[in-house]
């Protein structure tokens, strides 16, 4: 019927609003309170919502976060040119700190999509405006290790483990902070990628890369954590 509206699509977005009013984190009981919703209905569409990936929880907190689904539509309604802006010095700073082309990427649905390249050596082809999928790439792996809800969902509709992106692998990339791709990707292309996170959630990787013979396995663990301090230097933009 013309004009009909879906019942349990109000309590979602409803509880959703509540959530981004409540500085993108908020608990069972004020989401019931503030939604006039009980507690088992919103518990039921706060579940279902987390399964999609729209919200999660941290570990020992029991209050419900944006997830990293509705951050990703809220970088694609306009996000971009915020951190490209924002993290422009980044890339200048990385490239200077270790002496490789440096890259910002966020992720894109089910792929990685390339914002900005600081390459002074001027590649022949650039990244930025280009895709990649999230399997076997350093950049990759970041948002699969440190966004759950985007790993579920993508092994929810394939076998990660075919492209190499195991349990273990992503275990490790969680431990060390970082992902390193040593040709896994392009043959003879080493690649290293730290998350930047805003108010705790992973927005944007990154990256930098260059041949095996020059960005060896030692180089980019070092450079790993030269990154890793700059981009937490970048508080705010």
């Amino acid at each position: 019927m013309p004009g009909s509206r879906i019942q349990s699509i109000e309590r979602a977005t409803a509880i959703l609003e509540v959530i981004a009013r409540q500085g993108g984190s908020a608990k069972l009981a004020a989401i019931s309170e503030l939604t006039g919703l009980g507690k088992t209905t919103a518990h039921n569409i706060l579940r279902t919502l987390s399964e999609l990936g729209y919200l999660h929880r941290r570990p020992g907190d029991s209050a419900y976060y944006l997830g990293a689904r509705i951050l990703n539509l809220a970088r694609s309604a306009g996000d971009d040119d915020r951190l490209r802006a924002g993290l422009r010095p980044a890339l200048l700073r990385i490239t200077e700190a270790t002496g490789f082309p440096a890259f910002l990427a966020v992720p894109s649905g089910d792929q990685t999509l390339y914002l900005d390249a600081n390459d002074p050596q001027s590649m022949a082809v650039s990244p930025v405006g280009t895709r990649e999928p999230l399997e076997g790439t350093a950049v990759g792996l970041v948002f699969l290790a440190f966004m759950p809800a985007l790993e579920t969902r993508v092994r929810h509709r394939r076998d990660l483990s075919r492209d190499g992106v195991t349990d273990a692998r992503l275990t490790e990339v969680r431990r060390l902070g970082f992902a390193l791709d040593l040709e896994y990707f392009t043959p003879g292309v080493h690649c290293v990628s730290v998350p930047f996170r805003e108010q705790g959630e992973v927005r944007a990787a990154l990256a930098i890369a260059g041949p095996k013979s020059a960005l060896t396995e030692p180089r980019m663990r070092d450079a790993a954590w030269k990154m890793l301090r700059i981009g937490s230097d970048i508080q705010h933009f």
